[in-house]
């Protein structure tokens, strides 16, 4: 076994080694591209050997120096993840390489990016020199060429010239962002886990990008719009050319660009979320409209990211066809709610994961994230989360649970997911504080699930766990409850070594409770649902891989098969060019049909070899249990406490009234490594990023896993 571990991590050495080469490589392009030695030495080699009937004179150049890298990175990413499910993970202390990044893994606060580490900073900082470098360059070698006599012949003004070359030179820039942007939001991504990212993680470098994007591309426009005005020339809006750049397409896609970035206002997005969420399909027709305005061959530059994308995307429609069998659900008093869903055994998540849910009683079209609170290793067949009544959505929820008049028996719930990382290092430090504020516990839950089983079955040594949480009223306090899973945690509970300090910031003192303690609702089984399984199966990594280059290799033959015999015959007639917009069409249809194909073959495989263990699931669930949980906090009617709900209620400190000494509880610890992980508002996340970032403390090590972005 040893042996086998030894070769899968020497092979994943080797991959991630190539990976780097290849992007070292791919970014070297992109500080190249706006050259003359690139397009005038470089972009002409490379044109003049890829050259084909297949693929016309410049669209070849594309693929292999732009498109194909990215995708082979992806598909490399896939085999390498596959490895590491098979390394293990345990490790107990930090590598000498953690400690030297230990530096630079320290949280920074920066106006406007929020809680970023050195490394974050240092990338994004490097990221905006690429596109200064890129647009500099750009204007640089553009503007040597315009001289009052250049202009003079075009019957414009010098001011007016270096206008239009500085508007094609901020779109130009703007695209390299947008070759960026869909990456951080590919959810099932085999790029992001392999450099140790995830896409809730992530979502603030597509936020970050897409801010990017908007800026350059409104005043790409803006730009084009004063030049047409001063020149005269405003007609050139309404022109929709045959071959080249369509000014109409760039403007609806800017149109629709500048609707959904508005949406993204945080009061907007916060507020009005519905709003916020079904403006952002316009991305659809902003992409669509971006592809027909500069063509399928510039925008063979930018497909990979939205490539990727799109095959993710198709993945969910296809898990999301499906019902899942929906178990039972824990109600508390403090309008939350604990969803217990069948899971099959050969699905395997890490603690922190998150699932996509969609209840059609509710809302057909909206889909809302939710932290998975259970652990695969102690849970093996069932999956929970937690879902606090904040919003319209989650409230709707709570009020069909918890009514009871008249009972519900069933609830129709869709899922996308779950997504999460690739792999933990909780182990490896000597003392996990959690400090959370809120519903901010809820991936503590997990956390402290998966190092129950790893103490109790494993037999590992866990590192001692300090939970800190503050609530608002005192019913908030049974959200510790759901620490212990619905189904029992092992006796020997007590071995973990957990304290929790719980504060309770708006009550003075406990306050008599009228209502019930937690209770739990069991639903009945519908034949048509099915427990929840990996979409790809055990071996979804090489699943996705063997998508992602099939996928892309019939879209290669069926555009190849098109331009050979068809479009290039039209465009080699003196009489016909051959439309680049019917063209673009072409090459969207074929992409969309090579990731059809690819995906649902690829789904309906794993989808038949999981039906076996989907019906031995059904046929052992038993029925419905009635006993009701236990409380620790209300004298409602229940059962004798177990032994790990005894341990758990006497491991707890409940503080009234006060909020906790954050700088206190954190720079008294001794141990030689302190992993700080923090959950909840943004004042809290920022207050402790700053105790950890001061440098008082260097056994500190600070992650922010707060999904509230």
């Amino acid at each position: 076994m040893s042996s086998s571990h030894g070769g899968n991590s020497m092979a994943r050495v080797v991959i991630f080694t190539l990976v780097l080469a290849i992007f070292a490589g791919y970014l070297l392009l992109w500080i190249m591209t706006p050259t003359n030695t690139f397009r005038q030495t470089w972009l002409t080699a490379l044109r003049t050997r890829t050259s084909s009937t297949y693929f016309g004179t410049t669209q070849g150049a594309t693929y292999l120096a732009f498109t194909f890298p990215t995708l082979f990175i992806a598909t490399l990413g896939c085999v390498y993840l596959h490895l590491g499910k098979k390394t293990s993970e345990n490790h107990t202390k930090g590598s000498t390489g953690e400690s030297k990044l230990g530096v630079w893994r320290r949280p920074v606060m920066v106006k406007g990016l929020g809680i970023v580490s050195r490394i974050e900073l240092a990338f994004f900082l490097m990221f905006i020199a690429l596109l200064l470098w890129n647009f500099a360059t750009y204007l640089t070698l553009s503007f040597r060429t315009i001289t009052p006599l250049s202009a003079a012949k075009s019957r414009e003004k010098v001011w007016e010239v270096k206008l239009d070359s500085a508007a094609l030179r901020l779109g130009l820039t703007g695209n390299i962002a947008l070759s960026f942007l869909f990456f951080p939001v590919t959810r099932g991504s085999s790029v992001l886990p392999m450099f140790g990212l995830t896409s809730e993680a992530s979502v603030k470098y597509h936020i970050w990008l897409g801010h990017i994007v908007m800026t350059l591309f409104t005043a790409h426009g803006l730009c084009y719009i004063i030049f047409w005005a001063a020149t005269h020339e405003l007609s050139e809006m309404l022109k929709w050319e045959n071959t080249g750049v369509s000014n109409v397409a760039g403007e609806l896609s800017l149109l629709a660009g500048l609707v959904l970035w508005a949406t993204t206002l945080p009061r907007i997005r916060r507020k009005i979320f519905e709003l916020f969420f079904y403006t952002h399909h316009l991305y659809i027709l902003f992409v669509f409209f971006f592809v027909l305005h500069v063509g399928i061959s510039y925008t063979s530059i930018m497909l990979p990211g939205f490539y990727l994308f799109m095959i993710d995307r198709y993945l969910r429609f296809l898990q999301s066809r499906r019902g899942v069998r929906l178990v039972s659900a824990r109600i508390l008093p403090c309008e939350t709610v604990e969803l217990n869903f069948s899971k099959s055994t050969g699905l395997i998540y890490r603690p922190t994961s998150v699932m996509f849910l969609n209840l059609p009683t509710i809302s057909k079209l909206q889909w809302h994230p939710f932290t998975v609170t259970s652990s695969s290793s102690l849970e093996s067949d069932k999956l929970s989360v937690m879902i606090k009544g904040e919003g319209k959505w989650s409230k709707k929820l709570y009020q069909i649970l918890s009514s009871g008049s008249p009972p519900i028996d069933r609830l129709d719930v869709s899922v996308e997911g779950p997504y999460g990382p690739a792999s933990t290092n909780f182990l490896r430090h000597d003392l996990l504080v959690m400090v959370s504020g809120g519903s901010g516990i809820t991936p503590f839950i997990s956390i402290i699930r998966e190092l129950i089983h790893k103490s109790q079955t494993m037999k590992l040594k866990t590192p001692e766990i300090l939970l800190i949480t503050a609530f608002k009223n005192s019913a908030d306090l049974t959200m510790l409850e759901l620490i212990l899973p619905i189904s029992g945690a092992p006796s020997r509970f007590s071995d973990l070594g957990i304290q929790v300090e719980a504060y309770v910031t708006r009550e003075k003192q406990p306050t008599i409770q009228e209502t019930k303690g937690v209770r739990a609702v069991w639903f009945k089984p519908n034949p048509s649902d099915a427990p929840i399984t990996p979409i790809l199966g055990q071996n979804n990594w090489l699943c996705l891989g063997a998508i992602i280059a099939s996928s892309f290799i019939i879209y290669l033959i069926l555009i190849g098969i098109l331009t050979r015999f068809y479009i290039y015959p039209i465009d080699h007639n003196s009489n016909k060019i051959f439309s680049s917009s019917s063209r673009t069409v072409l090459h969207i249809l074929f992409i969309c049909i090579g990731i059809i194909t690819a995906s649902t073959a690829a789904f309906l495989w794993n989808k038949t070899r999981n039906s076996k263990e989907t019906t031995q699931i059904q046929n052992m669930e038993g029925a419905t249990p009635i006993a009701s949980p236990n409380s620790l906090f209300y004298n409602a009617d229940r059962e004798l406490e177990s032994l790990p709900q005894q341990s758990l209620s006497q491991s707890i400190n409940v503080h009234y009234g006060e909020r906790p000494d954050l700088k206190r509880f954190l720079l008294e610890r001794k141990e030689s490594s302190v992993g700080v992980l923090v959950s909840g508002p943004k004042k809290l996340r920022h207050e402790v990023a700053k105790i950890c970032s001061s440098g008082l403390a260097a056994n500190l090590h600070f992650e922010s896993i707060s999904f509230s972005w």
